[in-house]
């Protein structure tokens, strides 16, 4: 199981994103792809349409992590382990979320995201080129 970052949800409806290859050979190779819910709402503040909402909700197959208050005691210590940085409590809350589930977090905002791995998230990056 792999949970996925806003930015790969918007990269999966996104035309020529170069993540899509990544995520393809996941989905290939029988990877199961889920989200919290707080990706999930980043996901539809959009712009999207309702036909990519409900195409990105099909490839999750509905895996969306609840945010219970087990994540948010994590999410405040992950926020006060990294330095109470302005704009980064989302990112908390998707990193404990994956860690409470014990899942990978795969993501293209690498530096958002590996300053929680001390504290126990599994960290997929995803580091794409643009094909030209």
């Amino acid at each position: 199981m792999i949970h996925l970052d806003t930015n790969l949800l918007i990269d999966l409806v996104t035309i020529g994103s170069p993540s899509l290859s990544v995520i393809r050979k996941w989905l290939e190779n029988g990877e199961k792809l889920a989200v919290s819910a707080i990706a999930w709402s980043e996901f539809l503040n959009g712009p999207h349409t309702k036909p990519q909402k409900d195409a990105v909700h099909a490839i999750l197959e509905g895996r969306i992590a609840d945010f219970t208050a087990k994540e948010a005691e994590q999410a405040s210590r992950l926020f006060h382990y990294t330095g109470r940085k302005r704009g980064s409590h989302f990112d908390c809350m998707i990193a404990a979320c994956a860690m409470s589930k014990d899942v990978q977090v795969a993501t293209r905002n690498i530096s958002d995201f590996e300053k929680f791995v001390p504290y126990g998230l599994k960290l997929l990056a995803v580091e794409t080129v643009a094909t030209p």
